[in-house]
């Protein structure tokens, strides 16, 4: 085991100077040969000197996200390990050393290598780590924390973000992404190591035989697999339509590639095509330019394949398969309909609610959950079927907490959760959003629909005629550098102190600032409390059952304006959510 030696003082409060952190990542001996050839390159460029170095990489509430590259406001092995001895630091305050950490990490670029460096700090401070033998999905990790009765989990990926970007997510004890007070403690701790001197490693080849450094992988993928199967309702409807549905998948380069496929076949569908340009995992994205699999974009080489094999339904999840997004056939125009987070979840949701209640095993205390920007069709489906609709604030985290409420309080059972980008889960063997799982069961929805002569699509159409045509929206402004998060600020501070009376058509009925923790009706002046935890998110209930919501990003420099609406049809509900959106976005600028 090795102390790093004291090379930089990285205090909130001292202001050394950018230029200065620069010359010390330049010089001093603890860097290593790259990471000052790659500064020494941009010398004469002193706006990239000083975004990679006016201020150390935010460690949020869920953990590290930023650009690859070397510098304190960049993702690297210092940065990495900085944040992993605050963690360990936690850890060992709540006497969790022997229970240990699971790690896992995605395709992108460095996520091995920072894998990796995690685990050693975690081994220099005397926390077991358990590493997978090589890249695996989001959720696979979420389940095996509790799996292997782990303190924490790491997951290096950077989700659905552009090529440059990698991050690190932390897991607690519970499989889900750190909430309160876990968060905030470890967040306070991530801030205490202001300097390099604070931070341990030791050698790969030390940690494993002192048996600090385990490798996990294929029993850890059997016992997942178990459990995604689980949750299939008609294994027999599978099968008997295995032979006629068609589905073409890509994963988008990412982790998503032998899960899917391997559970997809178990379970017997015998027509599946992965798009073959992006079947393998490759950092550097070579075919999308943005892995995200709510870009159309992304869906080009996918519905290229469709269109070749006339398939049923189309379906690409991020780089580490905590997202999915979905195609289907319109067989009346022949076209593939663009699916949205909100449509795929609403499908699976009332197929498990519908089907669970034909065959007799829907919980009496059945609960669905979902975030406050998620669709409102939740809760007149939750209200169909006489299932608890229960909101959570944004982040998947917080309804993986929900599951973690029910089991410790006795009060719901956990039948789905989903959120509005692209996330949700069927069942509880993990706590993170799944896409794995995703593909599952809307691969076995579509079975279904097929058997009865239908698409997805004209599932989808009968759910708006029996529930209403919801529609949501979602924009989001982007400001870089050092103005852009006080230029967020000042716009949240501005609608926060502002609230408009009308936006667009639709009369404002009620704020709610979960900032403060207050709805205030303008009607009545009513002001009660949210019951959700602090966040700095404003939501307007608006008339006509309509809504909006503005939060900044917790891990981007973005500020993002969610809509809702409902209307008397696709066209009357496009309309809309069009001039709610217009009206709250001059309402922002102004």
């Amino acid at each position: 085991m090795k102390l790093i030696p004291a090379i930089l003082r990285m205090e909130e409060g001292k202001n050394m100077g950018y230029m200065e952190e620069y010359q010390k990542w330049c010089t001093d001996s603890y860097f290593d040969a790259d990471t000052k050839a790659e500064l020494a390159a941009i010398a004469d460029d002193k706006s990239e000197i000083e975004d990679r170095f006016y201020r150390q990489l935010e460690f949020g509430t869920g953990g590290l996200r930023g650009v690859i590259g070397a510098g304190t406001n960049r993702m690297n092995i210092y940065t990495v390990r900085q944040a992993t001895q605050g963690l360990a630091n936690y850890i060992l305050s709540q006497n969790g050393q022997d229970k240990g950490v699971a790690i896992a990490y995605d395709s992108r670029r460095m996520s091995p290598e920072f894998a990796t460096e995690a685990a050693l700090c975690l081994n220099a401070n005397g926390i077991k780590a358990y590493v997978f033998e090589s890249l695996r999905p989001t959720p696979e990790l979420s389940f095996s924390v509790r799996e292997l009765g782990c303190i924490a989990g790491i997951v290096i990926t950077a989700s659905h973000n552009p090529r440059e970007y990698n991050g690190y997510k932390v897991y607690w004890e519970d499989g889900a992404q750190i909430t309160p007070p876990h968060d905030k403690n470890i967040l306070a701790e991530v801030a205490k190591v202001t300097e390099f001197s604070q931070v341990k490693t030791m050698e790969l080849d030390a940690a494993k035989a002192a048996g600090l450094y385990q490798t996990i992988g294929a029993e850890i993928d059997d016992k997942y697999m178990a459990e995604l199967k689980k949750q299939s309702i008609h294994p027999e409807v599978i099968k008997e339509m295995a032979k006629d549905i068609k589905i073409v998948y890509t994963p988008l380069h990412g982790t998503g590639n032998l899960p899917v496929r391997r559970v997809l076949k178990e379970l017997g569908f015998e027509n599946v095509y992965v798009v073959p340009e992006q079947e393998l995992p490759d950092g550097n994205f070579p075919t999308v330019s943005y892995p995200n699999p709510e870009s159309p974009k992304a869906f080009e080489l996918a519905l290229a394949l469709a269109k070749k094999v006339d398939a049923d339904i189309v379906l690409a999840t991020d780089p580490d398969a905590d997202r999915l997004g979905v195609y289907a056939k319109d067989t009346k125009t022949g076209e593939y309909v663009s699916f949205t987070g909100n449509m795929s979840g609403m499908l699976i949701a009332e197929y498990i609610l519908r089907e669970k209640k034909a065959t007799g095993t829907l919980p009496e205390n059945a609960a669905l959950v979902e975030t406050i920007v998620t669709t409102d069709m939740a809760k007149a489906i939750a209200k169909a079927y006489g299932v608890k609709l229960i909101e959570v604030l944004t982040g998947f985290k917080f309804i993986g907490e929900q599951i973690k409420f029910f089991e410790q309080q006795h009060t719901y059972e956990y039948v789905f959760g989903l959120e509005e980008s692209y996330g949700c889960l069927a069942g509880t063997y993990a706590r993170d959003k799944d896409a794995c799982v995703a593909v599952m069961m809307l691969c076995e929805v579509a079975s279904w629909c097929k058997s009865k002569g239908m698409t997805l699509w004209d599932a989808m159409l009968d759910m708006y005629e029996r529930y209403g045509f919801y529609k949501e929206g979602l924009e989001t402004m982007t400001l870089k550098g050092i103005d852009g998060a006080a230029q967020i600020q000042e716009m949240m501070s501005k609608m926060r102190n502002n609230p408009p009376k009308t936006l667009g058509t639709h009369e404002v009925l009620a704020v709610r600032d979960y900032k403060e923790d207050t709805r205030k009706d303008l009607k009545t002046g009513e002001v009660t409390a949210t019951g959700l935890p602090n966040s700095n998110v404003l939501y307007y209930e608006l008339s006509n059952n309509a809504w909006c919501c503005v939060r900044p990003s917790g891990t981007e420099p973005k500020i993002k304006f969610y809509f809702g609406v409902v209307g008397t049809s696709l066209e009357d509900s496009e309309k809309k959510l069009d001039e709610l959106n217009h009206a709250m976005l001059a309402y922002a600028e102004n």
